[in-house]
């Protein structure tokens, strides 16, 4: 399949590496024989393909992300790729300065000022936001059928009582605002003390932004105070914060719960540390 896409876009490849830590996407980053660095996108779905046509062109210019160069629309075989330009640097990493922590707020609370558009039809980003408590509680749901196979009876309902208990208590959603859905350091990369942009959107919604916050907090935010202080300045720059201590218990703690149905989905021996970790957290926050 990557040999098709190569020849689809006309590339003249010195070397290709498949890149880590890519879960909705394969992803190739390509070393072209004129020394150019370039990333093949092969998304998962059509689904996930035309959110992130579409994401691309409603972000460009307002946010920080690659260029697309190319994109094919797939076939029988393939649901669609992407060439995209490289980003320079590396993923966000928790050694990082509260200069680079204020920055990412600002990427952040930028791509949150995007509303949905009047003037675009969407086809593969979907508006949530006027049913978002359904939206969160279809999700949850979901992942249940598969967290059931893996928590004992007890646990189980325990996790169950706890949705119900806290979904009750959450403020009315900010929103409507284009929402990432994966904004974690790993789609984040800063160039030094530079934050070059943000990368893959087969995700993205309309919705609260306050589902968005849940995972840079777990991977980033939480371990140091100084750059949590100065991701919220960076974000307040842009629009308003919405008050993080009323809503990230409840989105932390469904976070480790969908993370481990998605961990029975994707593999449990192939995620077992990723496993682990939720259901560590999922049972501190229980017990």
């Amino acid at each position: 399949m990557i040999n098709r896409v190569i020849q689809q876009f006309g590339l003249h490849v010195r070397s290709i590496n498949e890149v880590e830590d890519s879960y909705s996407s394969t992803v190739y980053k390509c070393h072209l024989v004129n020394g150019q660095h370039v990333f093949l996108k092969i998304p998962y779905t059509k689904l996930k393909y035309q959110r992130e046509l579409e994401a691309y062109e409603m972000l460009k210019g307002h946010v920080a992300i690659p260029e697309m160069l190319d994109y094919w629309y797939g076939d029988e075989e393939c649901t669609g790729a992407f060439l995209l330009s490289e980003l320079k640097g590396e993923p966000l990493s928790s050694d990082a300065s509260p200069s680079v922590a204020f920055q990412v707020g600002v990427l952040h609370a930028s791509m949150h000022t995007i509303q949905p558009p009047v003037e675009l039809t969407l086809t593969g980003i979907q508006n949530e936001f006027q049913n978002w408590s359904n939206f969160i509680e279809k999700q949850f749901y979901s992942f249940a059928e598969d967290v059931r196979d893996v928590l004992d009876v007890h646990l189980y309902n325990q996790a169950i009582d706890k949705f119900e208990e806290m979904k009750q208590l959450l403020p009315h959603p900010d929103g409507p605002s284009l929402i990432h859905m994966d904004f974690r350091p790993a789609n984040i990369i800063v160039d030094g003390n530079k934050v070059s942009g943000m990368i893959d959107f087969e995700s993205v919604r309309f919705g609260s932004t306050e589902i968005d916050f849940t995972k840079l907090y777990r991977d980033f935010l939480r371990f140091d105070n100084t750059l949590f202080h100065a991701y919220q300045e960076g974000y307040n720059s842009i629009r308003s914060l919405i008050d993080l201590e009323v809503v990230l218990p409840f989105y932390r703690f469904t976070d480790s719960f969908n993370s481990i149905g998605w961990c029975k989905r994707r593999g449990i021996e192939k995620n077992a540390v990723f496993l682990e970790e939720n259901l560590v957290s999922l049972k501190n926050i229980l017990v």
